[in-house]
């Protein structure tokens, strides 16, 4: 059983949870960790940057949480299974889970999926509906984060499309350090 003051506290110490291969529920670290950049070195292809002056996409944050949370999981090899969904849904009630958002008019066209613990967000699943939808959220989410004084985006896992973005990794050291600093800060995701 797990308990959002243990599950807080787990991910303040560098902890997150994942299903393992039976759909059993367990905490995990990394000696290294990716993290995502929120100062110049993020960074996007050109023809991302033509769909983003198309403004064919809109953003909310939590517009549809739940949604976000069944697109992320909604693949044939996934760590979300329904119990972590369950757990989403209560630190999201309790204010810590989020989705930031893209949408196509009515249509849900990607997300993000992570938990915001003061001036850290971790970013826990990305996915998509419409071409370009989840890159659209990325792009908009690393700059909502910036705005509103985030110190640090934790992807968790490097792969070839985040490292796109400038994605890069740090040892468990130096992302632990960036981590106590980061969730002791005050921005908060508006």
């Amino acid at each position: 059983m797990f308990y959002i003051p243990d599950i807080i506290t787990g991910y303040t110490q560098g902890y997150f949870l994942m299903a393992d291969e039976e759909g059993n529920l367990e905490w995990y670290s990394s000696r290294k960790r990716a993290v995502m950049p929120l100062d110049e070195r993020f960074r996007y292809p050109k023809s991302l940057r033509r769909v983003l002056n198309q403004n064919r996409f809109s953003t909310a944050i939590n517009r549809d949480f739940l949604a976000v949370c069944q697109g992320c999981a909604n693949r044939d090899k996934t760590w979300i299974t329904p119990q972590l969904i369950e757990l989403y849904l209560a630190l999201h009630q309790a204010g810590f889970a989020h989705s930031f958002e893209t949408w196509q008019g009515d249509q849900l066209a990607g997300g993000i999926l992570g938990i915001a613990i003061g001036g850290v967000f971790i970013g826990e699943s990305m996915f998509y509906n419409i071409p370009e939808g989840s890159k659209v959220a990325m792009v908009k989410l690393v700059e909502h984060l910036n705005k509103q004084g985030f110190m640090l985006f934790d992807v968790q896992m490097q792969n070839p499309h985040l490292e796109r973005f400038g994605a890069y990794i740090i040892n468990n050291e130096s992302y632990n350090q960036l981590l106590r600093k980061a969730v002791i800060a005050q921005p908060k995701l508006k």
